[in-house]
């Protein structure tokens, strides 16, 4: 579609009143209320770059294991970018960096229904041809390649490296997954300074808890936060 408020929403609502098969894709070249993680905003030029949103249905998944969902979005966002690009890296818990700048960011609403997940609304925002932003901390495909990219070929390989994870993630593939998360996250096993509430500090990421939360040593203790509890500080 031409323009909408957000892919995610309109997604959602198709869902609500249509049986649409898994793999259903909502793209539009001008979104004008994309959403983020926290609340926030995606800023994105019209026709230059990437935003839609997919529909899967991991009925064999369990609502609390539901940050594979992220995991796997990530890997398939990392695996393509890390091919066309350098130094991509996956923050915690999903957005995507490359030379320290986010590129893409992922918002995932699931359906839940008892104890396992009905169906999963995946928003993906990718900057692909923008080259000014208002963040200075935002960057492009062609900022970093310094080449102009078909946006129809962009989101063909993205779909195919989503469908190749999540069919790993459909065989039992888990721990595979975790780990190659774990390998590509962003600021891992460096001593880096954080921000919680009010307090700064510093600390080692170490490992992300099935459930999602970012595991920390701190003063020689593991700890662990959720996405609101604590931030990265440059």
């Amino acid at each position: 579609m031409p323009q909408c408020h957000s892919t995610n929403s309109v997604l959602a609502e198709l869902v609500r009143n249509t049986e649409l098969p898994e793999g259903t894709v909502v793209i539009t070249d001008h979104q004008t209320a994309g959403r983020g993680q926290r609340g926030n905003t995606w800023e994105a030029e019209p026709g230059m770059n990437l935003t839609f949103s997919v529909l899967l249905k991991p009925a064999f998944l369990l609502a609390k294991d539901q940050f594979y969902l992220t995991m796997i979005v990530s890997l398939a966002l990392y695996e393509y970018l890390s091919s066309r690009l350098s130094e991509v890296k996956i923050k915690w818990p999903n957005d995507i960096l490359t030379t320290d700048k986010k590129i893409c960011g992922i918002l995932i609403e699931n359906t839940i229904s008892g104890e396992k997940i009905q169906q999963s609304v995946i928003g993906i925002g990718l900057n692909v041809n923008q080259t000014t932003f208002s963040l200075t901390s935002a960057t492009s495909m062609r900022l970093a390649a310094d080449i102009e990219f078909d946006l129809g070929e962009v989101l063909n390989a993205l779909l195919e490296k989503l469908e190749g994870v999540y069919l790993k993630l459909r065989s039992g593939k888990n721990d595979v997954i975790k780990q190659d998360y774990l390998n590509h996250l962003y600021w891992r096993g460096q001593m880096r300074q954080f921000r919680s509430g009010e307090e700064f500090f510093k600390g080692v990421i170490i490992y992300v808890e099935e459930n999602g939360r970012l595991t920390v040593l701190r003063d020689n203790k593991e700890v662990s936060f959720d996405l609101k509890e604590i931030s990265f500080v440059k």
